[in-house]
């Protein structure tokens, strides 16, 4: 892992106060990924890379995972996010992304779509 890349010491604040006000949706997916529990991986939350802070990263699989709550909906909101993916994989990294409905709606599914991401 890059260190000059990964978890930029001005943005530490933000990711502590990131991690401690989650969403339902990030708190009940963490549950699922924390302390190893989806085959072995370990995953980090409010992680950042370069100057975004990414919900969940798994750097034994350069895969981030990030939830989608009401306010990504609308167009320029989408378009961040867009840009934001765009330049999260030309650095290397995958990323999948879920609606919180989901999370809540279909957990199996979701922990399973993570899942077929990992390399072999």
């Amino acid at each position: 892992m890059n260190n000059e890349l990964h978890n930029r010491k001005y943005l530490k604040a933000f990711r502590k106060e990131l991690r401690n006000n989650s969403t339902k949706a990030e708190s009940q997916l963490w549950k699922a990924l924390q302390k190893k529990q989806l085959e072995g991986r370990k995953f980090r939350r409010q992680h950042s890379i370069g100057n975004y802070i990414v919900d969940f990263f798994c750097s034994s699989e350069n895969l981030i995972v990030e939830l989608d709550g009401q306010g990504h909906f609308n167009a320029f909101v989408e378009e961040r996010d867009d840009k934001r993916t765009i330049d999260l994989i030309a650095l290397g990294y995958r990323v999948i992304r879920f609606e919180n409905k989901q999370v809540f709606d279909q957990l199996d599914m979701v922990l399973e779509a993570i899942k077929e991401e990992f390399k072999e």
